[in-house]
């Protein structure tokens, strides 16, 4: 199989002020043709995202459910295990589980969780992927790692899906991405917030550029699976209108980038449904990222460019 991949729609929604809320979210993301809803992992405004997801996909029948991703420093893998084969099984095979290294620092700061270094975050999130698999798979499983320790458990219930729910690594910087490139089954090519925050390096690394290096990472990690592994891209901003250089120009001057930087950047689209979805189209050409997931305000906005895309 060679890339192009057909395109499939995320939407990333995180709040809700009631059950029926976020329930009625997950429905129109899935009358709307969105593929999945996914939810980041944060300490502060927003559900937390195991019994979220739970009931969105519960109130929902193909809605894919997942994460952008879990903090790996905030639950031993043993426990995740537990907690994503559950949702696997409960969803009956439609959990994505995306992992991260963890990088917010507000997040580490409010709750004294420690804040190791990014080498050994990322070191410690190798061992969970590899400790989430061996959870997941059909026997006893046993691992003696720098930061964990499995002994002969037998990781139940088993998920739905062969093997467990795909997962997803995402990140703006080599070591990750390379990392992901290795070891996930969905790439995600984000910022790069090792500034612990989305600050001026994040906004820098969304550029045309700046993703074009990141791509090279990840086909030279990925070598010969290159070609098995699908690209995900998260857009930080999504705007359909017709006024697409005036709305550009606002926008941009707000994140500190002038319009032209902003349009060509993979992270942001603004423009009529029709000219994102040729965008879209030549982003898919060369990056390779088929898997687009938008933010909640554009749920419906970005209804058109879906229903044109999907499956395509």
């Amino acid at each position: 199989m060679t890339h192009p991949r057909p395109f499939r729609f995320g939407v990333m929604a995180a709040k809700a002020g009631s059950s029926t809320e976020w329930t009625d979210t997950a429905k129109k993301a899935e009358d709307l043709g969105y593929s999945a809803l996914l939810m980041p992992d944060h300490f502060g405004d927003q559900l937390s995202p195991i019994p979220a997801l739970s009931m969105a996909a519960a109130a929902t029948k193909a809605l894919r459910v997942g994460t952008l991703v879990f903090a790996n420093d905030f639950r031993h893998p043993a426990v995740l295990a537990k907690d994503t084969a559950t949702l696997d099984l409960l969803s009956d095979g439609r959990l994505e589980v995306g992992v991260g290294a963890g990088w917010m620092t507000e997040d580490y700061s409010s709750t004294g969780i420690t804040h190791d270094r990014p080498g050994v975050r990322i070191d410690r999130m190798i061992e969970a992927i590899e400790v989430l698999r061996g959870l997941w798979g059909d026997d006893a499983f046993s691992f003696d790692g720098d930061h964990y320790t499995i002994t002969e458990m037998n990781g139940l219930p088993k998920p739905v899906q062969p093997g467990g729910p795909p997962i997803i690594v995402g990140g703006g910087g080599k070591r990750v991405l390379s990392t992901a490139a290795r070891l996930a089954d969905i790439v995600g090519v984000n910022p790069n917030v090792g500034e612990g925050k989305i600050g001026p390096e994040a906004i820098a690394s969304m550029s045309s550029d700046a993703t074009e290096e990141k791509l090279g990472w990840i086909r030279d990690a990925a070598g010969d699976r290159f070609d098995d592994i699908e690209i995900s891209i998260l857009k930080f901003v999504t705007i359909v209108t017709e006024a697409r250089d005036a709305v550009a120009e606002k926008v941009g001057g707000g994140m500190g980038m002038d319009a032209a930087t902003l349009l060509a950047s993979p992270h942001t689209l603004v423009g009529s449904a029709e000219q994102i979805a040729d965008e879209l189209i030549e982003q898919r050409e060369r990056w390779q990222g088929s898997y687009v997931t938008v933010q909640s305000d554009a749920l419906e906005s970005f209804a058109p460019v879906v229903a044109a895309l999907a499956g395509t």
